[in-house]
């Protein structure tokens, strides 16, 4: 009698739940129901967040009323591990079944992030930042430490030159560490291609020194139908053992921003300084763009050993010191009457 008497409270309770959660369901269908269809709202599920976690998150945000009917729903089709993570622009009228299923389906929302070509890496951190939220001073910090560099396989003292600029659509789920482990991959699948191969084994130069290379040619453009030019003029340098001269690795070393060059500048004992010193730098002075990297490697075939500024923005090129001089006193002609006429507007203001 004991036992039948336990027996029916044991069917009346698991009966009571069962109620219990179609009685929730049919609650939670009735209020999605009434929910405009082209209403959303942005929800933000952190990577490694559980089912819980994820139920108490929808409640929260008020897509569903309650969370077990959500979950007991996840596990019955075993998508309770196939919830993805990320930033979601849900439906506010999806009853819990087909809100399961958009949840386990769904692609997370990217942000267009866009990555300058030739900015350092504090740069790059600042605006990775400013666009996903992250922590700047961590993306620093990786692109310094050797034990995560050692883990990218690379034998470089630091990541300056291998965060590829580009516009690139992130998650911002992503944290630190992956979104430079990405920015790197992009760089190195540059030299993936079988050509790129076999022109680096051709030029005799590894990664890091095109890299390297092509940070200088950034340095030094504007205009893109420069720049396998500007990097003919130093190969050229490179073959004839003259030092590169370039004024972008004297900037790379001086404190502040970008300035005029002054002769003691050119004196600056640096490993950086290629008017002290021959052949590439270190390492690279900037993360130069995909243009400037396939202009090095693809340089044109010139006989040019100099090129100075025609103030604006492009470069007249020579083949020997007199035409180089002669070009040199042209440009300074330019500048000194541009001076002069900004002096002059100065004193009439006054």
């Amino acid at each position: 009698m004991k036992r039948i008497t336990l027996n029916r409270k044991y069917f009346i309770l698991v009966f009571g739940i069962i109620l219990l959660t179609v009685g929730l369901y049919c609650k939670e269908y009735i209020q999605n129901e009434k929910m405009a269809a082209s209403d959303s709202i942005e929800i933000y599920i952190p990577r490694g967040s559980s089912l819980d976690q994820i139920a108490d998150t929808l409640q929260v945000q008020g897509l569903i009323s309650n969370k077990y009917p959500f979950k007991a729903y996840a596990y019955l089709k075993g998508y309770d591990t196939r919830l993805q993570a990320g930033f979601f622009e849900v439906p506010t009228n999806l009853t819990t079944f087909e809100l399961v299923a958009f949840l386990a389906n769904a692609k997370a929302k990217t942000f267009p992030v866009t990555l300058i070509e030739g900015w350092s890496n504090a740069q790059t951190a600042g605006q990775l930042a400013r666009s996903l939220g992250i922590d700047s001073l961590k993306i620093d910090s990786l692109c310094q430490d050797s034990l995560f560099i050692r883990s990218l396989n690379l034998g470089v003292p630091d990541l300056l030159g291998y965060l590829l600029p580009n516009t690139y659509a992130l998650h911002r789920g992503m944290n630190e560490e992956e979104i430079v482990r990405f920015l790197v991959t992009q760089t190195l699948n540059i030299f993936e291609a079988d050509s790129i191969r076999r022109a680096l084994e051709n030029l005799n130069m590894n990664i890091h020194q095109i890299l390297t290379f092509a940070s200088i040619v950034e340095g030094e453009c504007i205009f893109d139908d420069e720049r396998a030019i500007v990097a003919s003029v130093y190969f050229n340098r490179l073959a004839r053992r003259m030092r590169l001269q370039a004024d972008p690795t004297i900037q790379f070393i001086l404190n502040g921003k970008p300035r005029r060059l002054l002769l003691k500048d050119l004196q600056i004992d640096s490993p950086y300084n290629t008017y002290k010193y021959h052949g590439l730098p270190p390492g690279p002075i900037n993360n130069p763009g995909i243009k400037s990297i396939m202009a090095t490697i693809f340089a044109e075939n010139t006989n040019y050993l100099y090129f100075v500024a025609r103030g604006d923005g492009r470069h007249t090129f020579s083949k020997t010191l007199q035409e180089h001089n002669r070009a040199k006193l042209s440009f300074d002609k330019i500048r000194r009457d541009l001076r002069r006429k900004q002096n002059t507007q100065k004193t009439s203001a006054e």
